[in-house]
């Protein structure tokens, strides 16, 4: 009889369902994607003055980000066209992959639509602990609410999304007491999509992801949002896409599902299931194409049209 080690599942059909992977037959595909769009997406931004890059916002060399300027800021619309808001990605890789050079694949899409763009970069682990990135994460929003007049964006019209381990960061980061640990007096997150996320850490303590993480049981419990769902009070005015592609486990589903379904995450959200013909990888894709349902949710949510 094979052990069981969590929800029924074995510890190979656990690792099976925790690595995305395995719906694809070439992850790297993806991952070029990523490259190449973000690549081009600087370029353009280069040649347009459009784009700061690796601003520090922490101490470490590794806490930096990128901020791209809409197109339209300099133009003699501007002032019908520019959203002044404010829209922060927070790329995945399981805390231990990628940067934020790979993760402005959707920049302009955004700043055609008269936004704001960050991509921000953390210490991934095990340089890092999931402590230790999270706090890089917020860090690094705070960073971008204190410094809004200075790059023309409201302070109050900032929006995250997150795709995997970003999706977790993203949601705990909404889930921040930004009194207590920056002195803010407000909820400084307006809204949140979160992409194929893991919203309970438990699993991932079984498998070999934990490797470089090494997750201790306070992680767990205060990092995991179905966990520490008490802190949602804390963003009770932020709403919430929680999607995900059809090509997924279905621990990822599930997960999704969960967070969706949790009652204390308020009234303003949204569930994008089974994104047609997408995988863990290519559905945050989405984001850079105008006419996906992603993105017009992301554009709904930012223009409180939900």
């Amino acid at each position: 009889m094979t052990n069981t080690v969590y929800r029924n599942f074995s510890l190979p059909a656990l690792e099976q369902e925790y690595s995305p992977s395995s719906c694809v037959q070439d992850i790297n595909k993806y991952i070029a994607q990523y490259i190449e769009q973000s690549a081009k997406n600087k370029d353009i931004a280069r040649n347009n003055h459009a784009i700061i890059e690796n601003i520090q916002y922490g101490n470490t060399a590794e806490e930096i980000l990128d901020l791209f300027l809409p197109y339209n800021l300099h133009s003699a619309d501007s002032e019908s066209t520019h959203k002044k808001k404010l829209h922060i990605f927070i790329h995945g890789g399981y805390w231990q992959e990628l940067s934020k050079d790979e993760s402005c694949f959707a920049a302009a899409n955004f700043q055609h639509h008269g936004y704001h763009f960050a991509a921000i970069n953390y210490t991934l682990a095990p340089k890092a602990s999931l402590t230790e990135i999270l706090s890089q994460v917020r860090t690094a929003i705070a960073w971008l609410y204190q410094h809004a007049d200075e790059y023309g964006y409201d302070p109050q019209e900032i929006y995250l999304s997150g795709s995997s381990a970003g999706a977790q960061l993203a949601i705990m980061a909404a889930m921040t007491d930004w009194q207590a640990a920056f002195g803010f007096n407000k909820n400084i997150v307006r809204g949140v999509c979160a992409v194929s996320g893991i919203y309970d850490l438990t699993p991932i303590q079984y498998t070999y992801i934990n490797e470089p993480l090494q997750l201790t049981p306070e992680e767990i419990k205060n990092l995991s949002p179905l966990l520490a769902n008490r802190k949602l009070t804390y963003c009770s005015d932020t709403s919430f896409i929680i999607a995900y592609g059809e090509n997924e486990t279905l621990e990822f589903k599930r997960q999704s599902n969960d967070l969706y379904h949790l009652n204390l995450l308020g009234r303003h959200k949204l569930l994008i299931e089974n994104i047609a013909e997408k995988n863990h990888f290519d559905v945050i894709l989405d984001l850079s194409d105008e006419n996906s349902t992603l993105f017009e949710s992301v554009l709904n949510q930012m223009e409180s049209r939900f």
